[in-house]
């Protein structure tokens, strides 16, 4: 198995541009490119401080439409059912041998750090870039060894990935290679919808700790700027 991930380079400027760069494999191989892919926001206020990770966004980004099924084998709408709710959103596959569980597992440690009326508002999204193999039994089951809570949807890749690129999110289609292998190009960003007008107001990067977004999570949950 081999992931390809996304990342977005920070450009001190007026515009968003998201390139792909390599990332570690479960059979030590890497992989990069040159695609980009763009959304409809642009990122500003760059926050570099070891407790300020996020970058704040200067037009937020539209939650996705999106109609998927859930890890419970029930149709899911994104926009509806996250409606009021302070939202995490980040697109990855349960096969991913680093970048994706290190992340949700992150954001299982950081949720556990709030107050329990505050986690009851939260909504951690993880969208499968690779819907053919993350069934909802399989979203399930990895999804539940970091918390129970977490909403897994998975469903038409072309619905996944216009979602993705709408929120500038890169994904692309998982590729079988000739050795068995599978490479999946995903984006590693994670995204942060404030409850006030359920925008994506926050970017995180890969790399992001679990401290980080502690410290983060109980201003977005009010809609604050972290």
């Amino acid at each position: 198995m081999r992931t390809t991930i996304k990342t977005g380079a920070v450009a001190l400027a007026a515009a968003c541009a998201l390139v792909l760069t390599g990332c570690g494999s479960s059979s030590g191989g890497s992989s990069g490119g040159s695609d980009a892919s763009s959304g409809s926001g642009t990122l500003a206020d760059v926050k570099g401080a070891s407790n300020q990770p996020g970058t704040l966004l200067d037009t937020p980004f539209a939650k996705p439409q999106l109609h998927l099924t859930d890890n419970h084998g029930k149709p899911f709408d994104l926009v509806k059912q996250t409606a009021g709710h302070p939202t995490l959103l980040f697109f990855g596959y349960t096969h991913c041998p680093d970048v994706c569980p290190t992340t949700m597992s992150d954001l299982a440690l950081a949720k556990a750090k709030l107050p329990k009326a505050d986690q009851d508002k939260l909504r951690v999204v993880f969208v499968s870039s690779d819907p053919e193999r993350d069934t909802p039994a399989r979203l399930t089951e990895w999804l539940g060894a970091m918390d129970k809570s977490f909403i897994g949807l998975t469903g038409s890749f072309t619905a996944i990935q216009t979602a993705a690129r709408s929120v500038g999110v890169g994904i692309e289609a998982p590729v079988k290679e000739k050795d068995g292998s599978v490479t999946v190009t995903h984006g590693a960003e994670v995204l942060a919808f404030w409850p006030k007008d359920d925008k994506g107001h926050v970017l995180y990067m890969s790399g992001t700790t679990a401290e980080q977004f502690a410290h983060d999570l109980p201003k977005i949950i009010r809609s604050e700027a972290p």
